[in-house]
């Protein structure tokens, strides 16, 4: 706790400092004449510092005592809460995977001129597309002849912006007249995975109008919302898919949907390491008690073998005694 000095404090301090030694009279003057000022070491200045501070520090807490402990119960309590309620808070990590863009050259681009000077490029004839890589960042961009150029593969909206003016520069150095125009952001794919599984047909029936469920069709749920653009894609293990319009969009989304999902989580299997155990010794005893049953019932069946060979030998011997006495 900070304590005040008071202006008494400090005049204390002064005549402290300013108190005559042994070598010098009431009046700060050597016993031989010669004045000399009277300070003192720093060590002293500091204890004498400290013991005005404790003494102004208790007499503050002696009338203040009730309130700040009043003060420091409520701030303890609201720290506690503000733990709690991050401890409670999950921590879903959102990875985007591919991030669209699409934008315009604004000139007539040759592609067979391309695909014989350019590098890393590859010309489908039939499609009337042309197809560059490049490597920083890893992007595939689609060209038409018209000027139109499509990026896929960047995991930024920075990173795909970088890309498609690297693509428009590649072009300018073969000598195309390049005009970088109408740049933006077509759609950002994202997965997430949650902490928990999802029955999906009873959220399905929950939210009829925005989810749809058809499991011989597709294993998960399509959740669309509207205002956001976005498609979510969930699956019964907990991982969802989004597509969005933008970045921003796809958290939103999943802000939006952890709430509606966590009511209809499955219940979490926790097995411990000696149940487990267990269950492993449990199937090799059984593995151990079934091969021994396998055993004897093969040796049964060799015994009914060997017996219906016998009777086959004795028929055929009664056989052939009765086809000689005819």
């Amino acid at each position: 706790m900070a304590a005040t000095v008071t202006l008494n404090s400090v005049s204390n301090i002064k005549q402290q400092t300013m108190a005559p030694t042994s070598e010098t009279n009431g009046s700060g003057n050597r016993q031989d004449g010669s004045t000399e000022r009277c300070v003192l070491d720093s060590e002293e200045k500091r204890d004498v510092i400290r013991d005005i501070l404790t003494e102004g520090s208790q007499h503050t807490l002696s009338n203040n005592h009730d309130a700040i402990l009043n003060g420091g119960n409520e701030q303890a309590n609201t720290m506690n809460n503000e733990t709690n309620d991050q401890d409670e808070s999950p921590v879903i990590d959102i990875h985007i995977n591919n991030v669209v863009c699409t934008f315009n050259l604004r000139c007539h681009i040759n592609l067979k001129r391309v695909a014989m000077e350019g590098s890393n490029v590859e010309y489908r004839r039939e499609h009337g597309i042309l197809n560059m890589k490049l490597r920083r960042p890893r992007v595939t961009a689609n060209i038409t002849s018209s000027g139109k150029v499509t990026c896929t593969g960047s995991t930024s909206e920075a990173e795909a912006k970088v890309a498609a003016r690297r693509v428009a520069r590649l072009l300018q150095k073969l000598g195309f007249n390049v005009r970088f125009s109408n740049y933006r952001v077509v759609n950002v794919l994202g997965t997430c995975i949650l902490p928990f599984g999802i029955k999906l047909h009873n959220f399905s029936n929950q939210h009829p109008g925005e989810a749809s469920y058809e499991p011989e069709l597709h294993p998960g749920a399509t959740y669309r919302i509207k205002p956001l653009k976005a498609t979510l894609k969930i699956f019964s293990t907990g991982s969802i898919t989004i597509t969005a319009p933008c970045v921003a969009n796809i958290g939103l989304a999943i802000e939006h949907i952890y709430p509606l999902v966590s009511e209809f989580q499955m219940e979490a299997r926790v097995e411990s390491s000696k149940q487990r155990l267990k269950q492993k010794r449990a199937q090799h005893s059984d593995f151990a008690r079934n091969g021994f049953h396998e055993e004897n019932d093969d040796e049964e069946e060799e015994l009914e073998f060997d017996e219906e060979d016998e009777y086959d030998s004795e028929f055929e011997e009664s056989f052939d005694s009765d086809v000689s006495h005819d």
